[in-house]
């Protein structure tokens, strides 16, 4: 009897040299480098490079990427008349993914640079993000500012203002955690879109979407929401209680390929809290979250994954819950394009085999006479 994967899980599709999980250390490794490492030392521009071009950047090359992102992050007026005409009721998801289609709809007919179009994504998705949240509040969009770095420029585009040092290190540290994680649901969705030579901006429209669910990129969002329903961390042992009974997936815990607990969440824990202990709401969050992290590994066994933390921190930045998600995509868009890329570089269509549990073989009834 065939052997069945259910969602090719332990199943190996094919190589890559952009990142994996180190099997004696269980901590994830983008281009060779630890990716807790990089967040701790490097800006999330030289962590894109590297996913990029496989070496970090030197002075010089880091001037002229950071150049070439600031230049593109305009968007074009015929994309900003189409986000101002979606409904305000969908979700920003939808938004990024109608945007990302629309800019390879007006991409020019043979013109595939995909590194180009990588930094060209990476410089307009903070840039549409923010025009949406804006646009949710009722407030007019704020041009992007090209003597600013990137995150600072996305909090200037978003709330008009640059935030204070924890703020913006907890941000670079998210975008850097969130960049790469090999073969998941969006990336290998785009590798499959990709396999097929079709173009990079249906590959990453096509992640876009695998992102948006709950299982995958929808989860910091999920979180959130966890906590704000909560309310305190005295509430965390009956709220828990009522969700096991209830039989409801708690989300943020547990992964499929971390066993003993995410490497991305010490650092991006640590910089939660130097961000948290600042505000009383910061605080309340903390208590929640340490409250919340013990009762379900006494429960379930379960390790927190990162996006447990960046839901909270996302919050306290001031970002809608819904937004929490098109954040992600700020950030993997550097590893879905690299993927795409390496994919082109030796590609073979992906197409898998499935097992049929249908009706065997039978005769079509005799029908009525025409």
């Amino acid at each position: 009897m065939t052997e069945i994967h259910r969602g090719l899980a332990g199943v190996v599709a094919d190589t890559t040299a952009i990142s994996v999980i180190d099997e004696d250390t269980g901590i994830l490794l983008y281009r060779g480098y630890p990716a807790p490492d990089l967040a701790a030392s490097r800006s999330f521009e030289e962590v894109a490079y590297l996913i990029w071009h496989g070496e970090l950047p030197d002075a010089r090359q880091l001037q002229a990427f950071a150049q070439a992102e600031r230049s593109q992050r305009q968007l074009p007026a015929g994309l900003t008349q189409v986000i101002a005409g979606l409904p305000l009721g969908c979700h920003p998801m939808d938004v990024v993914r109608t945007a990302v289609s629309w800019l390879g709809a007006a991409h020019p007919a043979g013109a595939e640079d995909n590194l180009a179009t990588s930094i060209d994504l990476m410089a307009k998705i903070p840039t549409v993000i923010a025009l949406d949240q804006r646009r949710r509040h009722g407030l007019r969009p704020v041009a992007p500012d090209a003597g600013l770095s990137f995150s600072p420029n996305f909090f200037h585009m978003c709330f008009e203002a640059v935030p204070g040092p924890d703020a913006l290190r907890c941000f670079e540290t998210s975008l850097v955690l969130y960049a790469e994680h090999g073969f998941n649901a969006s990336t290998f969705t785009a590798r499959t879109i990709a396999s097929t030579l079709s173009d990079l901006h249906s590959a990453v429209t096509g992640a876009i979407g695998a992102l948006k669910g709950p299982l995958h990129g929808g989860a910091n969002e999920a979180v959130m929401a966890a906590f704000q329903e909560i309310g305190s961390a005295e509430r965390v042992a009956p709220w828990l209680s009522e969700t096991l009974s209830a039989g409801r997936k708690i989300m943020g815990f547990g992964h499929r390929v971390y066993k003993h607990g995410d490497s991305r969440v010490p650092a991006m824990h640590a910089a939660l809290m130097a961000l948290a202990s600042g505000s009383e709401d910061g605080r309340r969050l903390l208590g929640i979250y340490e409250r919340l992290e013990e009762a379900v590994h006494q429960a379930k066994g379960l390790y927190p994954n990162v996006d447990y933390v960046t839901g909270p921190a996302y919050h306290l930045m001031g970002f809608d819950t819904p937004t929490f998600t098109p954040l992600f995509v700020m950030s993997r868009i550097t590893g879905w394009t690299a993927h795409v890329m390496e994919q082109l570089a030796d590609n073979a269509l992906i197409r898998p085999l499935s097992s049929y549990t249908g009706h065997p073989r039978r005769a079509v009834p005799a029908g009525q006479a025409r």
